[in-house]
């Protein structure tokens, strides 16, 4: 099979449409992330932090009653709907404004996580699955069955060895024959396997669709920026493509242009970064963008 030539992320390959010169709330995007109980809502909140910064026009973090308290003392430009199952979560997503869902993140292992995830995948919108529900989709042969084209999954290195054992196991393997099975090579076999977009992440972060197109961000050299090592970046991560998808943009395109934003936003704050710092960084490279007459608004 002839593959379309591999990608390299840049400041011009990511920068168009990221701004709409009119509109409303809901035509910016309403993206919908799911949290998981108390003492465990950090990740979700960052997630959905990242995707308002992002540029989705309106977030809701869905929150089990118990955590009701713990939700609602640290968000303010972030709604809150109570989703206390599966069951919620289908009457939750007859609202046909909610454009995107970010499902994952400290979600959770239990049924009531498993459940959610199979709910967010029958009602076929454009979706991140991301930590915790990696693992559920790893476990579960039906899940990874319901996976579709507006899915995102976003595996680190253990992630993606227990969703496609057998491609990370081929990729770790000397070669000893022909060419090295690359990363590439391995990331554009489990889109193709799952039927989804697939961002492996990394500081050689692998982007494929299931039709064989790829993007590769490096983030070494100039672009290097290791303090992106740190708890919850990959939250962020994921709510950057979340509020993405929220305002329209393909699964592909959202996870190649957050993949970049993501970087550029630690590269720019520098050392001593944490979390909380890349949403907050978002505007500063917002502007720069502009500044440098990067943009190409939606007409």
């Amino acid at each position: 099979m002839n593959h379309p030539v591999v990608q390299n992320l840049s400041a011009h390959s990511v920068s168009d449409q990221l701004l709409k010169t009119v509109g409303h709330k809901f035509s910016h995007g309403h993206a919908f992330v799911l949290s998981g109980g108390p003492g465990r809502t950090g990740a979700a909140r960052l997630a959905a932090r990242g995707a308002l910064r992002i540029g989705a026009g309106l977030v809701t973090l869905g929150v089990p009653p118990a955590a009701q308290l713990e939700v609602a003392a640290h968000v303010t430009a972030i709604m809150m709907q109570r989703v206390a199952d599966a069951d919620a979560l289908t009457v939750v997503l007859e609202d046909p404004r909610i454009a995107a869902l970010c499902v994952g993140p400290a979600l959770g292992l239990d049924d009531r996580a498993e459940a959610l995830v199979s709910s967010a995948l029958a009602r076929r919108r454009p979706v991140v699955f991301d930590a915790d529900a990696l693992t559920i989709l790893a476990r579960r042969d039906d899940l990874r069955k319901a996976l579709h084209e507006d899915c995102v999954l976003t595996p680190h290195g253990g992630e993606f060895k227990r969703l496609f054992p057998d491609i990370a196991d081929r990729l770790a393997a000397p070669a000893t024959i022909g060419p090295a099975y690359s990363k590439v090579d391995a990331t554009r076999e489990a889109a193709a396997r799952c039927g989804a977009v697939v961002l492996y992440k990394g500081p050689d972060t692998v982007i494929a669709h299931p039709d064989g197109r790829c993007s590769i961000h490096a983030a070494v050299y100039e672009r290097a920026a290791p303090w992106l090592a740190t708890a919850g970046a990959g939250d962020v991560l994921a709510g950057f493509i979340t509020g993405l998808l929220a305002r329209g943009f393909g699964p592909m395109q959202a996870a190649e242009t957050a993949a970049w934003m993501h970087v550029e936003c630690a590269r720019v704050f520098g050392p001593g970064l944490i979390a909380e710092d890349l949403p907050e960084t978002v505007p500063q490279v917002l502007r720069a963008l502009e500044g440098a007459s990067l943009w190409a608004p939606n007409p």
